[in-house]
């Protein structure tokens, strides 16, 4: 009698595959936060997902598939908080309440995900460059940026500005999430206290 081969059914397939992606994602979040996307590598992502080098490329075929997926993905996290908020600001410090209060809430449910997926007790690794994600909220912050001085904000430069503004609430965020509970709205007070008193003394741009 012939020996029977049970296959997996289509269901139990495309969980694997999206648990194989996701895990992927997962590890290259984590490697290009530690080590900067410059110096990781394809390898050094899979050695942190466990799976076998094949799978790896079942999925991307670059560490920049990989990047832009997870840029893609952050993007499509973000933008529609950011746009939520500034809907509701009717002045410029309004709006850098808003986008500063968007970052510090994406950031609190980053934290919460990432302590989801660590072994318990693993400390935080030292973030060596910025993660696709985070890069791609700067660009979904400075094109607010632009778009909210176009409409009467400061007339600064809006990439020293979005830089200015990611740099104070990445650091406030930093400190935001060691303590608890996580006070977004305290850090968002002080954030956007040390803003808008530092666009006073700035001079004027033609940008």
């Amino acid at each position: 009698m012939p020996e029977v081969v049970y296959l997996p059914s289509a269901g139990k397939r495309e969980q694997t595959k999206v648990q194989n992606r996701k895990a992927i994602l997962d590890a290259a979040r984590e490697v290009f936060g530690e080590m900067g996307y410059d110096t990781a590598t394809v390898r050094d992502i899979i050695r942190r997902t466990g799976l076998a080098a094949g799978t790896f490329y079942n999925y991307f075929r670059s560490k920049d598939e990989v990047y832009v997926a997870l840029s893609q993905a952050g993007a499509r996290r973000f933008a529609p908080l950011l746009k939520e908020m500034r809907l509701a600001s009717a002045n410029w410090e309004q709006f850098v309440r808003a986008a500063i209060m968007a970052y510090f809430g994406f950031l609190a449910d980053e934290h919460e995900s990432w302590l989801a997926r660590r072994p318990p007790g693993e400390s935080h690794p030292h973030v060596q460059g910025a993660t696709p994600e985070m890069t791609a909220v700067f660009d979904e912050v400075r094109a607010a940026i632009v778009s909210e001085i176009s409409r009467g904000g400061p007339a600064v430069d809006p990439d020293y500005l979005a830089a200015a503004c990611i740099a104070i609430a990445r650091e406030v965020g930093e400190k935001m999430l060691q303590r608890r509970p996580i006070d977004t709205r305290g850090a968002a007070d002080f954030a956007v206290t040390l803003v808008m008193n530092g666009i006073g003394g700035l001079p004027k741009s033609g940008h």
